[in-house]
């Protein structure tokens, strides 16, 4: 089975200090599922591509992550965890 390495931007990473407990955990649980079955994450509520290479979940009614994926790659970027509101889509 093989594996996708993750990548967190700092612009998450700073922001995680700020968001609720709650959406820290379901992020760590998305990002286990993303390293385990790649960036198609169909099981995740809203889950929809973005376009070429982008997709995005909801974590809880309020706020999403936003990731991409180059095809034929195994490293995948989350680049946005946040606000739906702010979202970048």
């Amino acid at each position: 089975m093989m594996r996708y390495e993750i990548r967190i931007k700092k612009k998450v990473t700073r922001r995680l200090e700020k968001l609720p407990k709650r959406i820290r955990q379901l992020l760590f649980l998305l990002i286990e599922d993303l390293k385990m079955a790649g960036p198609i994450q169909k099981t995740w509520k809203n889950f929809s591509p973005l376009g070429k290479d982008k997709y995005h979940c909801h974590l809880t009614y309020h706020y999403v992550a936003c990731w991409t994926c180059k095809q034929g790659e195994i490293t995948i970027e989350v680049y946005y965890v946040g606000s739906r509101e702010k979202a970048p889509y």
